[in-house]
């Protein structure tokens, strides 16, 4: 915070390197959400300590979200059952976390680590193969968590609000923020566009409450500028979007703008790993070099070691295989794939922490 804020000239403020506790903006916004809920009378006020402890300091989720809205599972703090069938569903969607945690996101986040690392030797299209592979990560690592966590809330007996819906399929940037970490996108809404008039107080008033919540959205994250750059970045795409792109878009063969919307969220993913803004600045430039080597060896090389798991990493971004299962879902001895593919990731997951060095989860740092 400091450091950016002594990016202003006439400012020099002392560097405090205070620690915080991991997840402190996923639990301070669940305690908003309860002064929140009880003061509008969504939720009734609880009077048990050890209740409302138990809501705050919610373990499945504690550290990287899902953001639980108190009025989501006030009934459930004192109503909930645990049953076997909430547990083995639980077990099944912690394993489908694991999985994508452990088997995509974690070698899409070693290609572009590998990618990174070369530099200006990578070519345009080795630019953009390493932040297409981060943006790969970032979701099956994020996605994997609020699958964990929803899958120990059933455990549990709590039924969590799913947080990602195959963002990546999505046709416009505005249907990309419905589906991507859908309990911030609707903290936000409830209880800081709404408040301050919504789209009720005319275009203007709008124009100004979107730019207030997309900067305090990339704020967030963290107070480096890429973080604020990135909130404004999407926050102006949605307002165009809106006021200037829908009719076109609406319009639009699906693929258009599906390649659309990709396009600019893999930029925006650009502007939101570069906390050094010259860095960020020279890696959009390499991807647009194209007078340059297509790709360098070193990032050729690594592509091709990785192309099976970019081509999975692919396919699972999309519904296919939630399709493909929801067809057998109901067959007789459905249970039989089930727990050979819950002891396979299980299996196969443990063998490959146990060989790779510790690879937290990347919204550990939020």
């Amino acid at each position: 915070m400091t450091s950016t804020l002594n990016y202003l000239p006439f400012l020099n403020i002392p560097a405090f390197k205070v620690p915080l506790p991991i997840g402190i903006s996923f639990y301070t916004f669940q305690t908003m959400s309860y002064s929140i809920d009880v003061y509008r009378g969504d939720a009734p006020m609880q009077k048990n300590i050890i209740t409302f402890g138990t809501y705050v300091s919610l373990f499945p989720q504690l550290i990287a979200g899902p953001i639980v809205r108190y009025k989501d599972v006030a009934y459930q703090l004192d109503h909930r059952r645990e049953t076997l069938d909430s547990f083995t569903k639980g077990v099944m969607i912690f394993c489908i976390g694991l999985g994508k945690k452990v088997l995509i996101a974690n070698q899409m986040g070693a290609l572009w680590d590998a990618i990174r690392e070369s530099g200006e030797a990578n070519g345009w299209l080795g630019s953009w193969v390493g932040i297409i592979a981060y943006t790969f990560q970032i979701y099956f690592d994020f996605s994997g968590y609020s699958d964990m966590a929803c899958g120990l809330g059933n455990m549990l007996g709590f039924e969590f609000l799913k947080n990602f819906n195959y963002p990546y399929i999505s046709k416009s940037i505005t249907e990309f923020w419905r589906r991507w970490h859908i309990s911030l996108g609707t903290w936000f809404r409830e209880y800081v566009y709404i408040p301050l008039g919504g789209n009720r107080k005319g275009t203007g008033r709008q124009i100004l409450n979107l730019l207030i919540v997309w900067f305090l959205t990339g704020f967030w994250h963290g107070a480096d500028f890429n973080f604020i750059f990135w909130g404004l970045y999407f926050g102006l795409l949605l307002i165009i979007e809106k006021f200037v792109l829908k009719r076109w878009l609406d319009k639009a063969p699906a693929f258009v703008s599906h390649i659309y919307s990709l396009f600019f969220i893999v930029i925006g993913w650009v502007l939101f790993y570069f906390s050094d803004l010259t860095q960020m600045w020279n890696y959009i430039v390499s991807m647009f070099s194209f007078g340059s080597d297509v790709i360098g060896d070193s990032a050729a090389a690594s592509a091709l070691s990785y192309l099976p798991m970019l081509i999975v990493a692919g396919i699972a971004s999309t519904p296919l295989a939630a399709k493909l299962y929801g067809k057998i879902k109901t067959a007789k001895f459905i249970w039989v794939p089930q727990t050979l593919y819950c002891l396979g990731v299980l299996a196969v997951c443990t063998a490959l922490l146990v060989s790779q060095s510790y690879n937290p989860f990347l919204y550990f740092r939020f």
